[in-house]
This record gives structure tokens, sequence and C-alpha cells, in this order.
């Protein structure tokens, strides 16, 4: 499939996540069924979620924050990916590359800070059972604002930076939408200062959620290894090992784009690691829980299993 040139020295063109590939149209019906089932299950459990005042705690509001985000993510990149795939004219406007990009930015510091909520919530939820009520009341709300503003943060500093920089002859990306290590190969200037100020502010927006995380899960793991009950152990660990599933390809896959040095990249890695936190984890976070039908929340025959309080014995 060919590129048409574009008129407008504006444009950029996005190659694409395949380039001349003949498994393009397996591809683009794989992709496509991923973008229904996000598109579809994010905003049902986020209908259940508001409709349902059994279902207005803590847990369910973070979660429905998740879903939110993941939605706007999955609108952002995949639509624009799809049309590309089947169409010859793969351009996209100055505006909008920047328009993507700062989404994206926004979308993913918020994804960071909300998972480490998240870990916080099952650490409270296994650890301080009877406490719950207390530790994670309305204050969760302005947690979450918080998780938002400091993902908007990171769009607001880095994609006016990115869009600043001077291109000049080639407009071609390498990529199947505006990421700055992508767009930043095309820069006709020196960017290693600008290259430098992302590291750090990266690695700033990974350090303190992972940190959360990490002594979270450490708490988890100690308390579920004094449980005296097996059930309650079995339950801890089915509740915990799914978000962590989330956390190590979304943190792995952020870590591998924007802190691992130039040396370690391709084209073709980029594009598939980028794939696996815009496109496949935004999907498995609303699947991914393991499910309990046997709460009584009148719109729900089955909801996640680790939003389910169950005693002090057990995660939730």
């Amino acid at each position: 499939m060919s590129v048409k040139n574009t008129n407008s020295t504006s444009d950029f063109i996005l190659l694409g996540l395949l380039v001349n590939s003949k498994f393009t149209g397996i591809v683009f019906a794989v992709i496509l069924a991923i973008f229904v089932v996000a598109i579809t299950a994010n905003p049902v459990m986020i209908f259940f979620i508001h409709r349902d005042s059994h279902l207005h705690t803590p847990m369910y509001f973070l979660l429905s924050q998740l879903s939110i985000m993941d939605t706007l993510f999955t609108c952002t990149t995949i639509p624009k990916l799809l049309v590309n795939m089947i169409s010859n004219e793969k351009t996209i406007s100055f505006v909008a590359c920047g328009i993507q990009l700062f989404l994206c930015l926004t979308m993913m510091g918020t994804e960071f800070f909300l998972l480490g909520l998240m870990a916080y919530d099952r650490y409270v939820a296994v650890c301080n059972p009877l406490r719950y009520p207390v530790l994670m009341n309305r204050r969760v709300c302005l947690l979450a604002a918080g998780a938002w503003f400091g993902g908007s943060l990171d769009g607001f500093l880095l994609t006016p930076i990115t869009m600043n920089v001077p291109y000049c002859g080639s407009r071609i990306i390498d990529h199947f939408f505006c990421e700055i290590p992508a767009v930043l190969k095309l820069a006709f200037a020196d960017t290693s200062l600008y290259e430098a100020l992302m590291y750090i502010c990266c690695v700033l927006m990974l350090l303190i959620p992972i940190s959360i995380i990490s002594a979270s899960y450490s708490l988890i793991l100690l308390t579920v290894h004094r449980m005296r009950s097996a059930e309650g152990r079995k339950k801890a660990f089915t509740t915990c090992s799914s978000h962590l599933t989330i956390v190590s390809i979304f943190y792995g896959a952020s870590f591998y784009t924007y802190v691992l040095p130039k040396s370690f990249h391709t084209p073709e890695q980029d594009k598939v690691v980028s794939a696996f936190y815009t496109v496949v984890t935004l999907t498995l976070n609303p699947l991914s829980e393991p499910m309990d039908c046997s709460c009584q929340a009148p719109l729900f025959c089955c909801v996640p299993a680790s939003l389910v309080y169950q005693g002090p014995d057990v995660p939730c």
C-alpha cells in the first residue's frame, strides 16, 4: 500500500504499525475486535458503577476512573491506526499530531498514578480491612483528581516543547501514532537537552507510583504469608495477580519507550512495545479482574471479586 504525497508542508505522514505486510488484513481485524471490546467493556462498567448506589465505594470509583481513562486513551490512537491501515492517505496534520501527543501523555501519566492508587487500595483491603472505610473514604476522590492533574501536567510540559522543535526535510513518522521518540527523530536540531529533561520527567513519573506499588505489595505478601486460611491466601493472590499483570506490562512498555537509551531501540520494536500499552493493556484492564457471582448488587450478576468485601481474612 503506497503512501500518497501531501501538499501541506505542516502535515506528518504516519507509516503505521505494519509497512507493506501481507498480514495487514488479519492485523486490522484483530485490532478492530480489540477496539470494539475496549469501547464496549469500559463504558458498560462505568455505567453500572455509577448507576448502582451499592457500588458507590472507593474501590469501584477507582475502577471507573481507570475505565474512563482507558476509553479516552483507546479513542486517541486506535481509530487513526485503523483508518491508516485501509487508506492510502496516511497524513496527520501538525495540530492533530500535537493533540494526539498531548492526550497520550496525559492518559499515560494518569494511568501511572491510578495504578499506584489501586495498589494502595488493595493494600488497605488486605492488611487493614476493618479500617478500610476510614482510610479509603471520600478523600479518594481528591487522590484520583491528583492523578488526572499529574497526568495532564506531563502533557502540558512535554507537548509544547516537542511541537516547537524545528522539523525540516522528512515528515515521515515511522510509527502508528505521534509518540515523542518517533517524532523527535525528524527534528532538525540538537534535542539532547530536551531528551534529558524528558528522561528525568519520565523517571519521576514512574518512580512515585512504582514505589507505592512495591511497598503495597510487599506488605500484602507479608500479610498473606501470615494468613491461616488457605482460601484467604488463594483469594488474595488471585486478586493481586491480575493487577500486577497489568502493572508489569504497562510499566515495562513505558520504561522501554521513554527510559532505555536509543541504542536499545529499533522502529519495529518500538511499534510493537507501544502497541502493548496503547492497545493490549487498555483492553485487559476491565477484563482482568477475577469475577465473583455471589454478590447481591442488583445491577451486577458478576462483579470483580477483588471489589467484594468478604471480611478481614480476604482481600476485599
